[in-house]
């Protein structure tokens, strides 16, 4: 095994270094939901079929546009706060993966990733295992 030369060290400690700026530009870039919306990070599209075809552009936006699964990552203060609507609490909390409709909220990315700000109540269903669930065609 060679041992990283001081440069070759102070090179990776800089890789990393810039990866964490990145990553808190990134965080403080996405926006914060207000009143009652959530704001919902969408699953990393897979860009093959089986990790042999390559997606077509238009699929890989169909796939993002009619994802019905996310995870929440902020709410609004308002969010689940209507003891009318919600009488019995919040459907769901921050950490939660989550089920909604195609083409619900508003979509937008920062980086790479793409979020949804929806409503409280466009959630249908939490969900325990997002890796199982998939849309049907």
């Amino acid at each position: 095994m060679t041992e990283m030369t001081a440069l070759e060290k102070k090179r990776k400690e800089k890789i990393r270094i810039d990866e964490i700026a990145q990553e808190a530009l990134d965080d403080a870039l996405i926006p914060k939901p207000v009143g009652y919306r959530l704001l919902i990070a969408l699953p990393n599209v897979d860009e093959t079929f089986g990790g042999e075809i390559v997606k077509a552009t238009k699929t890989l936006r169909d796939d993002y546009v009619l994802s019905t699964i996310g995870l929440v990552l902020d709410m609004g203060e308002q969010a689940y706060a209507d003891k009318d609507r919600f009488p019995t609490g919040p459907w769901c909390k921050q950490g939660d993966y989550v089920m909604f409709r195609a083409n619900t909220g508003t979509r937008f990315k920062v980086g790479a990733q793409e979020y949804r700000l929806m409503n409280d109540d466009s959630i249908e269903a939490i969900v325990d295992d997002p890796s199982v669930v998939t849309r049907a065609n």
